[in-house]
């Protein structure tokens, strides 16, 4: 009797021993990571630990010195943040590259606005617009009375999820999301963390860059750990501590010292 043969799917994105240089400056020196659909994995790391050239590399805006960067499986070498789009990557960075007095719609549908008609008379479907910012909008639980307010008029959370959601619409399979909490109040960071396990639910995998540990024990699945460059380890949630995952981090032994120094806690 033959024996089944079973087909794993490679993870989605994986970098191998990835090191990128600025002349003398090392800035990364040999981070590994993955991550597959449907997982939330989370990029652990103090400043300076490397996590903003990581996050440049993986989105094509710089290419590495050295190492290996597989996309499905294959090796790809990006040249642009296109040829990461176009390969399902997209990453919406802590600014949000959004203008504050343009509509929602149009912040929606920024480079990508569907067209009407026939050249030399083509304009902006504003109409489809609108409801399509208004539908994908309410699949989060936010409510658009009127697509065409500034974006400037929501909340910083509201926001993140209309970023979150113009990438998920256009067909991304990796969301990569650059400190989405940070400038958060605790109701508006629990609405973006609500629509990360969202997004995650539907096959997407989310590579959750933060230095704020609890942030990423709510919603992570596997957590990996940057420090002055290098991959300290990556760790299943179960197998970890939000505390042993901080003292991971830049700081947490420095931390443990300076309690003790003081008698307490820090």
């Amino acid at each position: 009797m033959a024996e089944s043969k079973v087909e794993t799917v490679p993870p989605v994105i994986e970098v191998r021993d990835i090191v990128k240089h600025y002349g003398s400056v090392i800035a990364l020196s040999g981070v590994s990571m993955k991550v597959s659909q449907g997982e939330v994995l989370c990029l652990l790391g103090d400043n300076g630990a490397g996590k903003s050239t990581l996050i440049k590399t993986l989105s094509g805006v710089v290419r590495p010195s050295s190492g290996d960067f597989l996309v499905d499986g294959k090796p790809v070498a990006f040249t642009s943040p296109r040829d990461a789009l176009d390969a399902g990557i997209a990453t919406v960075y802590q600014d949000l590259a959004m203008i504050p007095l343009m509509s929602i719609t149009r912040n929606f549908f920024m480079g990508r606005e569907p067209l009407r008609g026939f050249p030399p008379f083509r304009n902006i479907d504003f109409r489809h617009c609108d409801q399509v910012t208004r539908e994908e909008m309410h699949k989060i639980g936010i409510d658009v009375r009127d697509p065409s307010q500034a974006v400037g008029t929501l909340s910083g959370g509201e926001r993140q999820c209309v970023a979150i959601a113009r990438a998920v619409y256009f067909g991304a399979k990796i969301l990569i999301l650059d400190e989405p909490t940070s400038a958060l109040g605790v109701a508006q960071t629990s609405m973006v963390l609500k629509y990360i396990h969202q997004v995650q639910q539907k096959g997407l995998g989310v590579i959750f860059i933060t230095h704020n540990v609890r942030h990423a024990f709510a919603v992570g699945d596997r957590f990996t750990v940057l420090n002055r460059g290098k991959t300290l380890g990556t760790f299943d949630k179960g197998a970890v501590s939000i505390e042993e995952l901080q003292n991971l981090m830049a700081g947490g032994k420095e931390l443990q010292v300076l309690a003790g120094e003081l008698g307490g806690t820090v």
